[in-house]
């Protein structure tokens, strides 16, 4: 399909995407901000890892409930709701930072409810590209929103929040309350009937939230075919937390890597992010999506083994930088298919399952990691992407035949 036959996007997309962008933006000024305000508070090393730890805690705790009331509630207003939530978390920041009231608690405390918001904001989101999106964009649509989520995040809003923090430690954060509200502005200005498809509106019997829960966990449980995948990603993501958990020390003991560089090493990925997202839907379009993720996630895999032979740090970022473009097309196109095999009426509860057996082990494989790096710091590179090649290669004929489960859910009306 060419540029020029392919469908144009709906307005309520266009509309969600600018919302994205803004929303975005804002996370990129709020990511490098909150580290950088937290060392002003402490410089206990434990308190400081704690704020990755409360923005995933959510996560666990909340991301099957949360599924729940995306399925109950209009998706529109609850993303305004999420918006909004996050807003009031960073306003806590910026305001307690501007009268010189800031604690570590209340910071820690703003981050824990920053990642509720997160929680609610990426299920919706989630929930309603099905809905936004008709099958032929879903590619197109997850990958521009991957493309303007990096860029504004990473080459935007981070480089920017440094410089504001060195002008006035409030200003990153209130720069951030900007951006957020703005994408509450623009969410709130979707029209009510967003959806770019037909949703089937007959009425139903009224059923309990936590009977619904449990309806959505038992589908995901029955349907070996979505259960397998998500146990196959799952495994696969506690392999690679684990290989990654002491990149920092495997840079700085073994390759010996200047402190200088440590900026631009850690920007490199971002670029590969980057490209990867920008040629994901090229390269679906031309081998077909399956074929397209079978590929990447079994290559990505061999690279995080060869990672742990890097002789220098430079060859080490671009076997990183290869590595996250290629998984970056593995997340485009394992979202789509998601989006296509998931009814649109479980999503949001399906979705906050697997994430909730996705996000939660990744904590544990990053603990295997460091026991391993005791031993040699090369070592969970190795093992850690040894582990995710032969997950890569035992599902490489199941991810290619993924395209028989959403054929044969339409073909039965589903």
């Amino acid at each position: 399909m060419t540029e020029s036959t392919q469908t144009k996007f709906s307005p309520a997309f266009q509309r969600l995407w600018t919302a994205s962008a803004a929303s975005n933006l804002a996370d990129g000024l709020l990511k490098t901000a909150a580290p950088l305000l937290a060392t002003t508070l402490t410089k206990d090393p434990f308190w400081i890892s704690t704020i990755a730890a409360l923005s995933m805690l959510p996560w666990l705790f909340f991301a099957i409930p949360i599924g729940g009331l995306v399925d109950r509630i209009n998706r529109r207003n609850m993303l305004a709701v999420a918006n909004t939530l996050r807003l009031f978390a960073v306003m806590i920041i910026a305001i307690t930072v501007g009268l010189d009231l800031i604690t570590l608690p209340i910071l820690l405390g703003a981050i824990f409810i920053f990642g509720v918001g997160e929680v609610i904001y990426d299920t919706t989101l989630q929930s309603m590209l099905p809905e936004v999106l008709t099958k032929d964009q879903l590619d197109r649509g997850n990958a521009r929103l991957q493309t303007v989520g990096i860029t504004l995040a990473e080459f935007v809003g981070a480089p920017a929040s440094g410089l504001l923090f060195a002008a006035s430690i409030a200003l990153p954060f209130y720069f951030g309350a900007g951006g957020i509200l703005l994408a509450v502005m623009l969410v709130l200005s979707m029209p009510k009937a967003y959806s770019s498809a037909v949703v089937d509106a007959a009425p139903k019997a009224k059923t309990g939230f936590w009977e619904d829960v449990r309806f959505g966990i038992r589908y995901l449980y029955e349907d070996k075919t979505l259960l397998k995948l998500v146990l196959l990603t799952s495994s696969i993501g506690f392999f690679f937390a684990a290989s990654s958990s002491t990149m920092v020390l495997f840079l700085t003991e073994t390759l010996k890597t200047p402190v200088a560089l440590f900026g631009f090493l850690f920007a490199a990925p971002a670029v590969g992010a980057l490209v990867g997202s920008v040629i994901t839907p090229k390269i679906s379009e031309r081998f077909g999506r399956t074929p397209t993720m079978a590929w990447s996630i079994l290559i990505s895999s061999v690279l995080v083994v060869i990672q742990g032979f890097s002789p220098n740090y430079w060859v080490l970022t671009a076997l990183v930088t290869s590595g996250t473009m290629v998984i970056t097309a593995w997340n485009i196109l394992l979202m789509s298919s998601y989006h296509q095999i998931i009814p649109r009426e479980l999503f949001g509860r399906i979705h906050g399952t697997r994430r909730t057996l996705v996000w939660g082990m990744m904590p544990i494989g990053s603990l295997l990691g460091g026991l391993v790096a005791s031993i040699d710091l090369r070592l969970p590179f190795i093992a850690g992407g040894l582990a995710c090649t032969i997950l890569a290669i035992w599902g490489f004929r199941f991810i290619i035949n993924l395209e028989n489960s959403w054929i044969n859910k339409e073909g039965k009306g589903g």
